[in-house]
């Protein structure tokens, strides 16, 4: 009697803690900051084994497809987990019970307990297997219910969050003809044009803050979706939140007129706040240290294709400073996020002569040249 108690116990708190961690993943819209969660946990190991195949030599020329596949099929395995759990949890009530259920002439037994949950949970009333006592019959009916809201709550969300995904990859696939590939804000400056800068800069930096703020409101909401990789492999969410900050790094340093400027700090603040989020969210450790994005012999170049595309970065230490400053906010989370991910950064000074994603087909043309 001791040991049913026990596993009744057990059964039931697997059972609460599921459905607690699937209403948190699910349906609760917001963070959550408790350190322990099993979706959380689930998600970031099995990560952890598939990131380090996709980073041996031997997946190199296919690693993009490879790593590709980890976001739906994560996310599968995470559905896949909880059902089996909560079938499992009801099972083990059902044993705890005393296996109270008609069968046949056939002996029951635990797999009966379990076989009969799992009719239950996914509501085929087969028949077979039915309950005989009062706490049986409960059992049943509430396993049931929640089977079916479960199953329900699945349809659901997977359409929000192919939602949220395609509409984070409009924006980023339209920085491919704009910025580049990868998008650097060199590019996405002199693609701009530098005719109208607290008109056209102005618009394009407030268009980007509103990005950016639905990035970090549906990446906290469903944190899975930072596993979804883009289309191409020079393109990423990723590159895309490195390029605005950049830009909006360079125009308050001193490119562009005052509104572009009170524009690029709002910009910068809701991307920077989207970096430091989701490296908090997804346990990406930041490093101290500003990477090597733009080392000090950079910024000679960096300012010479400034003034070729026609914004002329103010020379100087204190702005080179200020711009150290900026960096220091953002780079080390974006680092920590690439490192994790295995998602390029761009660089600060992109290649000259490097042909973008759109230009790129099986029979290209050699003397194809973009059209803007």
């Amino acid at each position: 009697m001791a040991i049913r108690l026990v596993v009744g116990l057990l059964g039931g708190l697997l059972i609460l803690g599921i459905l607690w961690d699937t209403f948190e993943t699910i349906v609760l819209p917001r963070r959550v900051s408790r350190r322990f969660r099993f979706a959380r946990y689930f998600l970031e190991t099995l990560w952890r084994g598939w990131s380090e195949i996709g980073r041996t030599r031997l997946l190199r020329p296919r690693r993009e497809g490879y790593l590709s596949l980890y976001g739906p099929l994560s996310l599968l395995l995470l559905l896949g987990t909880w059902a089996v759990a909560l079938v499992f949890g009801f099972g083990l009530l059902q044993w705890a019970l005393g296996s109270q259920l008609h069968g046949g002439s056939a002996p029951i037994s635990l797999g009966t307990d379990l076989y009969m949950s799992g009719t239950t949970f996914f509501t085929l009333g087969l028949g077979d297997i039915t309950p005989r006592s009062a706490g049986a019959r409960l059992i049943t009916v509430v396993e049931a219910g929640v089977g079916f809201g479960f199953l329900a709550l699945v349809i659901g969300y997977l359409p929000v969050l192919y939602q949220a995904f395609s509409r984070r990859e409009v924006c980023v696939s339209l920085l491919d003809a704009r910025a580049g590939s990868p998008p650097t804000a060199i590019e996405l400056l002199g693609r701009g044009g530098a005719g109208d800068l607290d008109g056209a800069l102005t618009q394009l930096l407030r268009e980007w803050e509103l990005w950016s703020a639905e990035l970090l409101e549906s990446h906290l909401s469903y944190p899975a979706l930072a596993y979804f990789r883009s289309q191409h492999e020079s393109q990423s969410w990723l590159a895309a939140l490195a390029a605005i900050l950049d830009i909006s790094a360079l125009v308050i340093s001193g490119i562009g007129g005052s509104a572009a400027r009170r524009q690029a700090r709002l910009t910068f603040a809701i991307a920077r706040h989207a970096a430091v989020d989701l490296s908090q969210v997804l346990d990406a450790p930041w490093r101290s240290a500003v990477p090597k994005r733009l080392p000090l012999e950079e910024m000679a170049r960096l300012r010479e294709r400034l003034d070729a595309v026609g914004f002329a970065l103010p020379a100087g230490e204190e702005i080179n400073a200020r711009l150290t400053d900026l960096r220091e906010m953002y780079e080390p989370y974006l680092q920590a996020l690439s490192d994790l991910l295995l998602m390029q950064l761009p660089p600060w000074v992109p290649a000259l002569g490097k042909h973008d994603a759109w230009l790129s087909a099986p029979r290209e043309d050699a003397r194809a040249v973009p059209l803007l």
